[in-house]
């Protein structure tokens, strides 16, 4: 009984910024870490960042200085800060996260997506 929504996607031209969300509900008991992936058309689902608790991050390399992972445990949300977007990354970002419920041990849920569109 986890849910993961994703919600921040949309349309944007080349070197602007979004800011993504991911809302975990449900019977939680616990959550240790959430992060981003995405996944462009025809390609592999790539991870992009995560944080753990302590609010300690990591990130691709390839978005390292431009993007931002961030929390706020009140909201059991999960943001990312995406600044000077590259048409590369247009793809649709998922979130992660690993979680004990109430009710179940410690496992990986996943969000449904949302799509990220970088072009002029």
């Amino acid at each position: 009984q986890v849910q993961l929504v994703e919600s921040g996607g949309g349309l944007v031209q080349p070197g602007g910024s979004l800011r993504l969300s991911c809302a975990a509900s449900g019977s939680i008991f616990s959550i240790y870490t959430m992060g981003w992936y995405r996944q462009a058309p025809g390609k592999q689902r790539e991870w992009v960042a995560d944080i753990y608790s302590g609010s300690t991050t990591y990130y691709a390399d390839s978005v390292k200085g431009r993007f931002t992972i961030s929390g706020d445990n009140a909201k059991n949300t999960v943001y990312l800060q995406m600044n000077s977007l590259k048409p590369e990354e247009t793809a649709v970002y998922y979130c992660k996260a690993n979680i004990r419920a109430t009710t179940r041990g410690r496992g990986d849920y996943w969000g449904q997506g949302t799509q990220v569109t970088v072009s002029s």
